[in-house]
């Protein structure tokens, strides 16, 4: 996979234009026997040539507005862009009025010279880990295409535009793992920024409290780019590694983020743990005993299901029919939940996030294994039992930054050709940047040959 650095370098070096680049991510969201038509809903390929068109012309000229002018990207069905029907990977609201605006994190990337693709598949509403979609037909994950294993979600047309090539690129959500759970599954990069620090207005919500946005990517220093021009910096290059000598890594190996690991995720993470120790990392056991407070505190059903069902009830009311009764059945949840139940929640929630904060504020990063699984057979699925004991567990770890409220990010630590496993580093609320130049280090100790 190519890189949003070398694609800048390229085109200020004159060797290549932004429109090769466009029509080059076209191709191969075109081509035959490819999952382009599963991994986009909607393929904007006039706008993006025009756009592509402008950078080049501005860049003649020494007014490019960025240094990433020109580099194709792609969206999430849940973003609103002017004129289009914001559908959130679903046909319940295909007969909505288009949207007046586009969402803000993504008029930004439009700003510093990005084209958008087009808007790329995900889960109905974006409420499972697992990447099914029935409307659209759900991607698959670039390992083992012939069994047809699970891309991960809800951004899973995210993943695959960006496993598979089609732009450098992609722009998801994460409000359990959203991003983080489709880039492992996907062998690529993906990032949950801290919540406020991208802008949510413009993209279609599941949970106000949880929700965040973020960028999936073939690298640390992709996602850092594309997460700069979303929360509206004015330097958009990523921050220098840190040193990886010294690095100070809690593990919390005595929680159940280590609980029901799959072998090939016991066998990736443990090499990569035993690679940044030999690159000078410090792997500290790290107590946490408060995680296990939080699948307490979500037992009356969470945020999510709270969240989701207040927003869809009038509509499940007149397009019930329209849903994914997958997804329906999870935000129908939300219906018993009361009003006392979701206060107390949100005071446990910050409970267990101050009572946490003291205990990893001495380490870089927390690390673990971003979900239990490699990608499941699409087979395994089928039956609403296992759907939901295999989503549960797909979201498992990385749902506890959202409830913290923290930065994380996904990145691949398997060796190629095996199925693909996920690290996953977390840090402190508001440490983004930080956070950026541990994954780089980290990263860097991970692809050494």
């Amino acid at each position: 996979m190519r890189t949003i650095d070398e694609a800048a370098q390229a085109l200020a070096g004159g060797r290549t234009t932004a429109a090769r680049l466009t029509e080059e991510a076209l191709a191969r969201i075109a081509a035959p026997g490819g999952e382009g038509s599963r991994a986009f809903v909607a393929v904007q390929a006039e706008a993006a040539r025009a756009a592509a068109a402008a950078m080049d012309a501005l860049r003649g000229v020494g007014r490019a507005p960025s240094p990433y002018a020109g580099i194709p990207i792609s969206i999430k069905d849940l973003f609103d862009q002017a004129g289009v029907v914001t559908a959130a990977g679903s046909v319940a609201r295909r007969d909505e009025v288009p949207a007046r605006a586009t969402a803000p994190a993504i008029a930004r990337l439009e700003r510093a010279g990005f084209i958008v693709l087009g808007r790329t598949n995900m889960v109905e509403f974006a409420f499972s880990g697992t990447g099914l979609n029935p409307h659209h037909g759900t991607p698959r994950s670039p390992y083992d295409r012939a069994t047809g294993r699970a891309p991960g979600g809800s951004s899973s047309g995210a993943a695959v535009a960006v496993a598979d090539g089609m732009g450098f690129g992609a722009i998801g959500s994460d409000t359990g793992g959203s991003c983080r759970v489709p880039a492992a599954l996907c062998g690529i990069t993906g990032f949950k920024p801290t919540a406020r620090r991208v802008p949510l207005t413009g993209a279609f919500p599941l949970s106000t409290s949880l929700d965040s946005i973020g960028p999936l990517a073939p690298s640390v220093a992709c996602c850092a780019v594309l997460d700069a021009a979303m929360a509206g910096a004015e330097d958009l290059a990523p921050p220098a590694a840190m040193p990886l000598e010294g690095l100070r890594l809690g593990l919390p190996s005595e929680t159940y983020l280590f609980d029901g690991l799959s072998q090939p995720v016991i066998a990736a993470f443990d090499i990569a743990l035993r690679r940044l120790e030999a690159a000078g990392a410090k792997l500290i056991d790290l107590p946490l005993p408060e995680l296990s407070e939080i699948p307490a505190a979500n037992a009356t059903g969470g945020f999510a299901a709270a969240e989701s069902w207040a927003l869809h009830r009038e509509m499940i009311g007149r397009a019930r029919d329209r849903y994914d009764p997958l997804i329906l059945a999870r935000i129908e949840r939300g219906a018993s939940m009361s009003a006392a139940e979701l206060i107390a929640l949100m005071a446990e929630r910050q409970r267990i996030i101050a009572a946490i904060a003291p205990r990893t504020a001495p380490f870089d990063a927390i690390i673990a294994p971003t979900s239990p699984l490699t990608p499941p057979a699409l087979a395994e699925l089928e039956q609403a039992e296992d759907f939901n004991r295999i989503n549960m567990l797909l979201l498992r770890n990385t749902a506890v930054a959202n409830f913290l409220d923290r930065c994380s990010i996904s990145l691949p630590c398997h060796a190629e050709g095996e199925a693909p496993v996920g690290l996953m580093l977390t840090g402190e609320h508001g440490g983004d940047a930080r956070l950026f130049a541990v994954a780089q280090a980290v990263e860097a100790a991970l692809r050494t040959d």
